[in-house]
């Protein structure tokens, strides 16, 4: 099995072109992977259809920010989707990750940090945003917890498989 790294004494990527590439592609994938479940399949399924543009702009208002749709797009695909929270994988949750719990394989550590993605998204920036802590529980909340595990798997998969495809 693939653990988080196969250097435990290395766990940070280098800051390169690849790196940089890494980021955006792994983000693309985690993004698709939760859009495509939360706005497509979870309705499809009669569950909550998440609105991740909605929560941006709620966020951007509540800051005194432009928060127009552009904007809530651009927060939610191109900040969050596409570089905070792949970057967040690679260089804060991978690395400290592979300290706390080493040989961790990057499945169940990615499924870890898409559920802390949920309580950084849903626990604190709705509370930032000035909507209800967790959304009141409410069904949106679960879709958005699944969606979350589900974008950090995407996104930690790509990752895993780039990091491959270069190693070779």
């Amino acid at each position: 099995m693939t653990s988080l790294t196969t250097d435990p004494a290395r766990t940070l990527p280098d800051i390169s072109l690849d790196t940089a590439l890494l980021i955006l592609l792994s983000g693309a994938a985690g993004t698709v992977a939760f859009d495509l479940f939360g706005q497509a399949l979870s309705p499809i399924l009669g569950f909550a259809n998440l609105a991740p543009v909605g929560l941006a702009r709620s966020l951007l208002g509540s800051l005194g920010l432009p928060n127009a749709a552009p904007y809530g797009h651009l927060m939610h695909l191109f900040f969050v989707g596409l570089l905070a929270y792949p970057i967040g994988w690679l260089f804060i949750a991978r690395p400290a990750l592979a300290r706390i719990l080493p040989g961790l394989h990057w499945l169940p550590a990615s499924a870890l940090y898409g559920a802390a993605l949920w309580v950084f998204a849903i626990g604190g920036i709705t509370s930032i945003a000035g909507l209800p802590f967790f959304l009141n529980f409410t069904g949106i909340t679960w879709v958005a917890l699944v969606g979350h595990v589900i974008y950090g798997i995407a996104a930690a998969s790509t990752a895993a498989y780039l990091a491959r495809l270069q190693a070779r």
